[in-house]
C-alpha cells in the first residue's frame, strides 16, 4: 500500500490489472494520468472517491463525475471565490475515480478573496429564501425539459404533411441529433444548479462550526451537529410516503398482502383483486411521482435502478412498517425529542457567553446554519435521484433505438460507450439513413462492447488503493474532512498494514449512543432484503433510499464518510448511533458477528 518513505503509490507506478490492458481507451484523453502532466499529478495527494463512485466508472457514466468536476470547481473559483480553496481535480486509474482538492496556491491571495466571497456569497445568504425558491423552480423545469425530450425513430419516409406540405425544412435525423445533445446538455445544467447552493450550505455550517470551536474550545463535534439537527427536508419524504402507504394498507385491511409477498408484481396483482386493494393502489399512484424517483444507489451509475423502476425496496419497507404498526410501535422519526435536545443545547451554550453582543453573534451564526442546512440534503433528491432517474431512462430510449438498428445487442450496452462515442454512433446511424448507405456501427460496436464487458468484470475485482501520491502532513481542507471523512489520522491508518482479525475500528463519531447487536454486512443494494430487525448495518456508504431500513436497525457503521455524510445526518435524525469513515468495516466484520457501536466516541468493537 505505502512505500518506506510514507507515501502512497505513485499513480504512475500502479500496475494495470491482468487482462485490463487498454482500459484508458474507455475514457477521454484528459481524464487519465499522463506523462505530460506528471510533475503536477505525481506531487498531489489523490484519494479514491468511494463515497460517490465506489465502482469502476462505465464510460458513459462519467458524465456524472465530469459534470460535478466542472460545476463544483467553477463555483469555488469563478463565482463565489471561496477564500482558501479552488476546485477538486479528477483522474481515472484502472477504472476508478481519484480526486484531489486544490488549494489557493499563494496564501497571500486569501485576504483579497475573503472580500469577494463576502460580497458574492453574502448576497445569497441575505436573499436565501427568495433565491432558493427560484432554484427549486429551475430544478423542476430542468427535469420537466428532460422528460419532454422526444427520441424519434428514423422512418422510411418523412411525413408528407408536416415535412413537405408545411415546409418544415428539417427531418428526423436532425431531431435525433438534437434530442441527444439536449439530453447531455440537460445533465450539465442540473449539475450547474446542484452547486449553485451546495458549497454555500457547507460553508455556512463550517463557519458556524469554526465559530463554536473558537468560542467553546471543548465543544464536541457532535454537539455542533446537534445544534442544526431536527431538520425537515424533502429527502425524507419518500420514506414518509412509504409509512403513509403502510398505514393505508392497515386501515384498508389489505396489509395481509405484504405478509404473503413483497414481490412488486405479485403485490400489485393481489391488490387488484379487491376494491380495498384498488383503493390502496390509487394511494400508491399518488406517491410515485415524484417520490419514487429515488435511486437505490448514489444516482451516479446507470445500473442502480430507482423505486419507480423496481419497487422491491419500497415493498420490503412497507412490510416492515406494517409489522411495527400492528405491534403498536411508532414509525415516526423522533423529531420532537431531537428538536427539544437541539433547543436545550442552544440555550445552554448561549447562556455561557459573557455579553449580549456575543450571544447575538452566536444566534446569528446558528440561525444562518439552520436556514441553509436543509439544502445540503434537499438538493440530493432533485439532482441525484429525481433528475438522474429520468436521465438514465431517457438514455435507454436512445439505447433501444440503437439496438433496433443493430448497433447493440442489449439496451444497456450503450453505457459501455463514452457519451462522445454515442454521439458518433448516432451520427453514423443518421448518415446511413440519410444517404441510403450502410452504417458501420452494427459491425464495429458489438465486438468492442463484448470486450469491454469482460474488462469491466476484471476491473471490479481489482482493489483500488485508498490514496495515491504524497499525503499531506495535516489535512486541513474542510470539505475533505466533513464530507469524505478523510483526516490526518485516517491517512495514517491507511498507511499502516491492515491487521488481520482486528477487534476494534475507529472512525468519526457520526451520531451518539451505544448499542450492541449482530452485524449485517451489506455491499450491494440487492442485499438489503436480508436486513433483520435489531441488526447493526455495516456498509461502504448509505444512500438516501435506504432510509426505510433505519427503522429496522440498531446502528450504522460505514467505511466512508464524515460528519456531513448522509449516513451521519440520517442517523442523527433517526436517533440511531453511527460510526462513519472506519475505512475497513466491511472487510473487518462478518455477518452475525456481535458488535458494540459507540457513536459518541467513534469506536466499533467486535465482541466475539
Amino acid at each position: 500500500m505505502a512505500s518506506a518513505n510514507g507515501r502512497f503509490p505513485s499513480p504512475f507506478e500502479v500496475p494495470t490489472p491482468e487482462g485490463c490492458e487498454g482500459w484508458k481507451e474507455l475514457y477521454p484523453y484528459y481524464y487519465v494520468f499522463s506523462d505530460d502532466r506528471r510533475e503536477f499529478e505525481d506531487n498531489r495527494f489523490w484519494f479514491q472517491d468511494g463515497m460517490h463512485h465506489p465502482e469502476p466508472l462505465y464510460p458513459f457514466d462519467t458524465i456524472t463525475s465530469e459534470s460535478w468536476w466542472v460545476a463544483l470547481g467553477q463555483y469555488n473559483t469563478r463565482v463565489f471565490v471561496v477564500p482558501p480553496a479552488l476546485g477538486i481535480d479528477q483522474r481515472v486509474l484502472n477504472g476508478y475515480l481519484y480526486i484531489t482538492a486544490l488549494p489557493v496556491a499563494n496564501p497571500n491571495d486569501i485576504p483579497a478573496r475573503v472580500g469577494e466571497f463576502m460580497e458574492r456569497a453574502g448576497y445569497y445568504y441575505q436573499n436565501w429564501d427568495r433565491l432558493y425558491a427560484q432554484w427549486v423552480k429551475k430544478a423542476e423545469e430542468t427535469i420537466a425539459d428532460l422528460k419532454a425530450i422526444k427520441v424519434p425513430d428514423l422512418p422510411e419516409r418523412e411525413d408528407l404533411e408536416t415535412v413537405v406540405r408545411q415546409g418544415r425544412g428539417i427531418t428526423s435525423a436532425y431531431d435525433l441529433l438534437t434530442a441527444y445533445n439536449r439530453a447531455i446538455e440537460n445533465m450539465h445544467k442540473i449539475w450547474h444548479l446542484h452547486f449553485e447552493f451546495l458549497n454555500l450550505g457547507y460553508a455556512a455550517y463550517l463557519t458556524f462550526y469554526g465559530f463554536c470551536k473558537q468560542t467553546f474550545p471543548d465543544i464536541p463535534d457532535q454537539t455542533v451537529a446537534k445544534l442544526v439537527s431536527g431538520i425537515d427536508v424533502i429527502l425524507f419524504r419518500p420514506d414518509e410516503e412509504l409509512k403513509r402507504l403502510a398505514k393505508a394498507a392497515v386501515d384498508l385491511k389489505v396489509a395481509g398482502v405484504f405478509k404473503k409477498t413483497i414481490h412488486p408484481d405479485k403485490v400489485i396483482a393481489e391488490m387488484g383483486k379487491s376494491d380495498a386493494g384498488k383503493k390502496w393502489l390509487a394511494e400508491l399512484e399518488k406517491s410515485k411521482d415524484p417520490w419514487f424517483y429515488f435511486s437505490t444507489g448514489t444516482g451516479f451509475y446507470h445500473l442502480h435502478r430507482s423505486w419507480i423502476d423496481d419497487m422491491t425496496v419500497p415493498c420490503l419497507a412497507i412490510r416492515g412498517y406494517i409489522e411495527k404498526i400492528e405491534k403498536g410501535e411508532t414509525i415516526a422519526r423522533p423529531m420532537a425529542e431531537i428538536r427539544k435536545e437541539r433547543d436545550r443545547l442552544a440555550a445552554e451554550y448561549t447562556a455561557l457567553l459573557p455579553t449580549d453582543e456575543a450571544k447575538k453573534a452566536f444566534q446569528e451564526q446558528l440561525g444562518l446554519a439552520r436556514t441553509v442546512f436543509p439544502y445540503v440534503e434537499n438538493h440530493n433528491f432533485y439532482v441525484e435521484h429525481w433528475h438522474h432517474t429520468v436521465f438514465w431512462n431517457k438514455m435507454r430510449e436512445f439505447g433501444r433505438l440503437l439496438v433496433k438498428h443493430g448497433f447493440f445487442k442489449e439496451v444497456d450496452d450503450m453505457f459501455y460507450l463514452h457519451r462522445f462515442e454515442v454521439q458518433q454512433a448516432i451520427y453514423d446511424l443518421i448518415g446511413a439513413w440519410g444517404s441510403g448507405g450502410e452504417a458501420r456501427g452494427p459491425k464495429y460496436w458489438p465486438p468492442i462492447v463484448a470486450k469491454r464487458k469482460v474488462l469491466f468484470e476484471k476491473l471490479k475485482k481489482w482493489a483500488p488503493p485508498p490514496a495515491l501520491g504524497e499525503p499531506p502532513e495535516v489535512v486541513t481542507e474542510p470539505f475533505t474532512i466533513m464530507l469524505w471523512g478523510i483526516t490526518t489520522d485516517s491517512i495514517q491508518t491507511w498507511l499502516k498494514p491492515k491487521e488481520a482479525g482486528a477487534k476494534e475500528l475507529k472512525g468519526f463519531a457520526g451520531s451518539p449512543g451505544v448499542v450492541e447487536g449482530p452485524a449485517r454486512v451489506i455491499t450491494s443494494v440487492e442485499e438489503l432484503v436480508n436486513v433483520q430487525p435489531g441488526e447493526i448495518l455495516v456498509c461502504p456508504i448509505t444512500t438516501p433510499s435506504w432510509a426505510p431500513i433505519f427503522n429496522r436497525i440498531k446502528a450504522t457503521v460505514t467505511d466512508i464518510g464524515g460528519m456531513m455524510s448522509h449516513a451521519a445526518i440520517v442517523c442523527r435524525e433517526y436517533g440511531l448511533p453511527a460510526v462513519v469513515g472506519t475505512g475497513y468495516g466491511t472487510k473487518t466484520f462478518k455477518n452475525g458477528q456481535m458488535l458494540r457501536v459507540d457513536g459518541s466516541t467513534g469506536v466499533v468493537t467486535a465482541l466475539n
